[in-house]
């Protein structure tokens, strides 16, 4: 994840786990939306989102269990 870079999220990894779908779901993390890299801690981990006009810290290993495809925006 690079800052300032935008993603679009394309569906979720089949090893997701089901109560973690439904969360990133009522968060607004749903396939088609788009979001923001906003910062990246230090260490690289973890890394603030603007996705819907919310703010979200996600870890990268949370992260990874969304399909992403980098947008132009």
């Amino acid at each position: 994840m690079q800052l300032q870079h935008h993603y679009k999220i394309t569906g979720y990894a089949k090893e997701i786990p089901p109560a973690f779908r439904q969360r990133m779901l009522s968060l607004g993390m749903l396939p088609g939306s788009s979001f923001q890299v906003v910062r990246v801690a230090p260490l690289g981990d973890p890394v603030q989102i603007e996705v819907r006009r919310v703010l979200l810290v996600l870890r990268k290993k949370d992260l990874s269990l969304l399909l992403l495809s980098r947008t132009g925006h």
